[in-house]
């Protein structure tokens, strides 16, 4: 009999493990749900699944009364691009800066102490900075993010360029490789599949700080709507935008790893060599 560290789940044992939590959750709410609205019918804390499709139906299919947009796409539009923007700064940001200090020792010795030094500053902690240098806009709730979350990408790029070993960087330059292509041919196509589950791992925190910029100030947006309803203790909207917020991470997630894999998948073979 096998160990149980050495028992794998087939596909099928994954899909009813990874749905179980989920369905327990699901269970336990409308056990709770269903207990506060016996006592309480009007009780806003444990909403009925009928408040969240009126909710739902009011914020994605009804135009509001005031602008005539459906709120829930435009908070999501507005709210995706300056995550997009802001992950992308990071993203270019960790590369161009990492490679740079895990290969060139003149760039690591001065730039390295100072991005590990920013990467130790709480972001929340200098959000009212960023309001007053770059103005309530746009700038500064994307800025909130590249500050939240390139100094570790920047960090983990270059120890993974450290990492490469030293004999393919010895060969490069004894077949004539300059510093330039040492880089773009050795460096470059390994840390790029490392740099994309950087970022995946970054999403949670990327979300952190764009739903407290917009919760703080903006017009429009995901968490500045979370923040606005709270108010009415409307929990039949603030529910389904975490909701709605979880997918749009799991769907990032997944676009991330599709791309990952497409791009790279020598680099997703190792992996499941070694897994195995």
């Amino acid at each position: 009999m096998k160990k149980l560290i050495n028992r794998v789940p087939g596909r099928t044992a994954r899909w009813i493990l990874g749905v179980l939590p989920f369905v327990l959750c699901l269970v336990l709410y409308l056990a709770a749900s269903n207990a506060r609205l016996a006592e309480n019918e009007n009780d806003k804390l444990l909403p009925s699944f009928s408040s969240f499709a009126g909710a739902i139906e009011r914020m994605a299919f009804t135009p509001d009364k005031r602008s005539g947009n459906y709120l829930l796409w435009q908070d999501t539009a507005s709210s995706l691009w300056r995550l997009s923007l802001g992950l992308g700064l990071s993203a270019l940001l960790a590369l161009v800066i990492g490679i740079l200090n895990g290969a060139i020792p003149y760039m690591r010795a001065p730039l390295s102490p100072f991005i590990t030094a920013i990467s130790l500053i709480p972001p929340m902690a200098i959000l009212p900075i960023l309001f007053i240098v770059f103005g309530l806009g746009e700038l500064a709730k994307v800025m909130l993010i590249v500050i939240g979350i390139a100094p570790f990408l920047i960090r983990d790029v270059q120890q993974r360029a450290l990492e490469i070993p030293a004999e393919q960087l010895i060969k490069a330059q004894t077949l004539g490789a300059n510093t330039w292509q040492i880089i773009v041919r050795v460096l470059f196509p390994q840390i790029m599949p490392r740099l994309l589950a950087s970022v995946r791992l970054s999403l949670g925190a990327a979300w952190l700080f764009l739903i407290a910029a917009e919760a703080i100030a903006a017009t429009e947006g995901l968490g500045y709507r979370i923040f606005l309803v709270r108010r009415y203790l409307a929990m039949d909207v603030i529910l389904p935008y975490v909701v709605w917020i979880t997918l749009l991470a799991f769907l990032l997630d997944y676009v991330l790893r599709k791309i990952s894999r497409m791009c790279y998948p020598w680099f997703h073979a190792q992996i499941q060599t070694a897994e195995n």
